[in-house]
């Protein structure tokens, strides 16, 4: 039986830096975080990027246009 979560023990735990997607500062992300606030642009920054409809909506490509939709599925965008 465990009393504390052993992939929340402080020796699993990992860095990882990642750029944030509005002004490219290199933020650190430890591997149990998701979401951080850039320190620069004070925009949130997500480990991984977050659906929205754009990944799902059929007019995504009329809405927002064909060049503007795939920057912001690379994430080069928010």
């Amino acid at each position: 039986m465990f009393f504390k979560c052993p992939g929340q023990d402080n020796r699993n735990i990992k860095t990882e830096e990642i750029g944030c997607f509005a002004c490219g500062y290199k933020i650190e992300f430890f591997s149990d975080e998701i979401k951080r606030f850039c320190p620069r642009c004070k925009r949130p920054v997500f480990k991984n990027r977050v659906a929205d409809c754009i990944d799902w909506c059929k007019y995504a490509k009329e809405c927002v246009g064909e060049a503007r939709l795939q920057d912001l599925k690379k994430g080069l965008i928010c």
